[in-house]
């Protein structure tokens, strides 16, 4: 896949998003107001689907 550049946009008075690509929720079967969990390592965020 290519990489993909998107920049931080301020929700909110502390919130921030991101747009994922439409090819990338698409892929993955994503959609709105879908539960997720995020998760730091380190420099990097990884964001699964919630599981109970």
């Amino acid at each position: 896949m290519a990489k993909v550049v998107r920049k931080l946009t301020r929700v909110g008075k502390r919130s921030l998003s991101i747009v994922i690509p439409a090819e990338i929720v698409d892929e993955m079967g994503l959609r709105e107001r879908q539960k997720m969990t995020i998760h730091r390592y380190g420099k990097k965020i990884v964001i699964e689907d919630w599981v109970e």
